[in-house]
């Protein structure tokens, strides 16, 4: 798995419209998608532009942890 960037949201959008039932993904609110090495191809092939930060870590594969503390009621 491998970390990417677009820079600008129309381009996210558009490859996410792309990569929608052909691979597994994973997206935040920054801009940065998780995806498998093999779609990067396919994404450039359809002339979506975007930059590779890197291979993806471990923390990458984690849900989001939620606040510890106890909730008021």
């Amino acid at each position: 798995m491998v970390i990417i960037h677009f820079d600008a949201p129309d381009l996210e959008k558009k490859a996410l419209d792309f990569l929608v039932g052909r691979y597994s993904f994973k997206t935040w609110a920054n801009g940065d998608l998780m995806l498998p090495e093999p779609a990067l191809g396919q994404l450039a092939a359809e002339g979506i532009p975007f930059r590779v930060k890197g291979p993806a870590t471990y923390e990458h594969f984690l849900p989001a942890l939620r606040d510890s503390a106890p909730a008021s009621v």
